[in-house]
């Protein structure tokens, strides 16, 4: 049974009349008046096929079909069906490169995406300095990515790790600033951490070889209060930083840092900076956009990985936008062989990763850790196993994970213990081994971590530990594996889903572990104690009024035992008198 076989059913015994009441409204309403007749509709049989080709239904009384219709149609010239035809064929070329390259766009009169770098609308300078980069052709997100952003459109782009993201957005601003010119800084690029500011400006700095741009990175906030400043020269075009040192320039009683001329604002790991809370750069970001009051500003984000709130927002608060993403969402590279190995507890990671040792490891080898301290702990127990390995985190000064850093890059360190800190947007060329020491908190950290090793189009490997605690994002984690073509146990996608409430707490806070660490349990007594002992001679040491409360409180104990011992004397007194008379008493008896 078709359409016309039910609405034929529906609509026996009803009348269908058009009336025009040129009375109280000037335009024409539409009035159906329907009359049902339950006997007629009862007895009135099916109609077979003959029946409907021979009388077709008319709904209403002035409509007639097609054949009836009075005039007739504009006839289109052969020219005009030819363009018609051509525009349909070259959409359909367009969408199956799209297609091939993996490219899916949301938007509205998207430009078509470049095959290479000479197709480009770009100053010559760029595109010599792109080849001498050793780019030979556009990666998937520069060939959509770069065309949107010359047209001045805003921009959401997802793309894959080790994608070119950042050539991507470099390309097109050098090309829209021009040249250097006195009038401030006329695009902002926003990092998570200074260690990928510092590449994103190594890499416009290479770009930009003979266009005598001015790139700044902000690295000490003393310099930059007078640098930058109204009194300055204004001779700097593009600034490379971490949105906290940007606010905190912003909010000096005389702002140390004019936003008011930004053309292109460039959000590098977006979902990270979108991020609440205390890990996240949310309050910062909204600071910065009002600061930045130039009318025709555009923006583009950048990510790995897509997040609801940055896509929700990019709706709301950019005109004209259009999203890019490469590939499927959230998932790891393609070029990156990765495994989940069960460890059973916190002391079979150790085991195993001397095991990865034995079998011999090919550096340089990046190992991610949750906290500070578990990666110095981890430090402490492999600098003794004939490894050249170092440690980087937060508490390190920025010299020194400058210097280690550098050391990774040349090949002196083989092994970086590291902690989330440089699971984003970090470059380092050929690591050939990822380990997941401790469990990832999300999948989206651990896309990024994964992603580390396998960039540019090389091979990589990944190895993941977990424990019978790393059971809530485990199915998550699973799941990412499988759409990156990796093979996973079935147990470990039927598992259970977890509750959001324990996958927010693991984002938030990692769970505690146990320490790093091998020594007999009467050694870690001993340096605890020494550890006291060193912190009680240090608080004799301070001065000031900190001293005052510090003397005033040992004191306070001192009087504390000395009321003890009076008060065990007394009772050992009244105890040897108790004594005393009992002896009395039974020499008395005996006599």
């Amino acid at each position: 049974m078709d359409a016309y076989d039910i609405f034929k059913k529906l609509s026996q015994g009803a009348k269908f009349s058009r009336e025009h009441n040129t009375k109280k409204n000037n335009n024409s309403n539409i009035e159906i008046k329907i009359e049902k007749n339950d006997n007629e509709s009862q007895n009135q049989p099916i109609p077979t096929k003959k029946e409907k080709e021979e009388n077709p239904i008319t709904l209403l009384s002035t409509l007639k079909s097609s054949t009836e219709i009075k005039g007739r149609k504009r006839k289109h010239s052969d020219s005009e069906i030819n363009e018609k035809k051509k525009k349909l064929l070259k959409q359909e070329e367009i969408n199956h490169y799209r297609n091939i390259n993996r490219i899916s766009v949301v938007g509205k009169h998207v430009p078509e995406p470049v095959k290479t770098f000479d197709d480009l609308n770009v100053d010559p300078i760029i595109i010599n300095n792109v080849k001498n980069c050793c780019y030979i052709e556009p990666t998937p997100v520069q060939k959509q990515a770069v065309p949107i952003m010359l047209e001045g459109r805003n921009l959401l782009a997802c793309a894959p790790t080790g994608s070119g993201k950042t050539a991507a957005f470099l390309i097109p601003i050098l090309h829209d600033l021009k040249g250097p010119r006195k009038e401030g800084f006329r695009a902002l690029v926003l990092c998570p951490t200074r260690e990928l500011a510092k590449q994103t400006q190594r890499e416009c700095i290479r770009l930009s070889e003979g266009k005598g741009f001015h790139v700044h990175v902000i690295s000490k906030i003393n310099k930059a209060l007078t640098q930058y400043g109204p009194n300055s020269s204004k001779k700097f075009d593009i600034l490379i930083t971490t949105p906290n040192r940007v606010c905190f320039l912003l909010k000096q009683d005389q702002a140390a840092l004019s936003l008011a001329n930004i053309k292109w604002l460039i959000i590098d790991e977006a979902d990270k900076l979108f991020e609440t809370g205390n890990r996240g750069f949310r309050e910062q970001l909204d600071q910065i956009l009002n600061a930045c009051t130039n009318k025709e500003k555009k923006l583009a984000m950048f990510s790995a990985t897509y997040t609801p709130m940055v896509a929700k927002w990019c709706v709301h608060n950019m005109k004209g936008l259009i999203r890019i993403t490469i590939g499927q969402r959230n998932a790891a590279a393609d070029t990156v062989d990765q495994e989940l190995l069960f460890v059973g507890n916190e002391q079979g990671k150790l085991l195993a990763f001397r095991d990865l040792v034995k079998k011999g490891l090919t550096p340089p080898v990046l190992v991610f850790v949750q906290s500070k301290d578990r990666a110095q702990q981890l430090f402490n127990e492999l600098i003794y196993d004939g490894i050249n390995v170092d440690a980087i985190h937060a508490d390190r000064t920025q010299l020194q994970r400058d210097n280690t850093v550098k050391s990774f890059r040349e090949g002196r360190i083989w092994v970086l213990i590291c902690t989330e800190l440089m699971a984003r947007g970090i470059d380092f060329k050929g690591v050939n081994l990822v380990v997941n020491y401790d469990f990832p908190p999300s999948a989206i950290s651990y896309v990024h971590r994964v992603g580390r090793a396998g960039r540019a189009g090389r091979r990589g490997k990944a190895i993941t530990f977990f424990t019978v605690e790393d059971t809530v994002n485990l199915r998550s984690i699973a799941h990412v594996l499988k759409e990156s073509g990796c093979e996973v146990p079935l147990y470990m996608l039927t598992m259970k889903k977890t509750s959001k409430k324990e996958r927010k707490k693991l984002e938030k806070a990692a769970p505690k572990r146990d320490d790093i660490d091998t020594r007999p349990k009467y050694e870690i007594l001993k340096r605890s104690m020494k550890k006291k002992k060193f912190s009680s001679v240090n608080r004799k040491d301070v001065k000031g009024p900190e001293k005052e409360k510090s003397q005033k409180s040992e004191q306070h104990k001192k009087k504390i035992m000395k009321n003890k011992k009076v008060n065990e004397k007394i009772t050992i007194s009244k105890k040897n008198k108790i004594m005393v008379k009992k002896g009395k008493k039974k020499n008395a008896s005996t006599k």
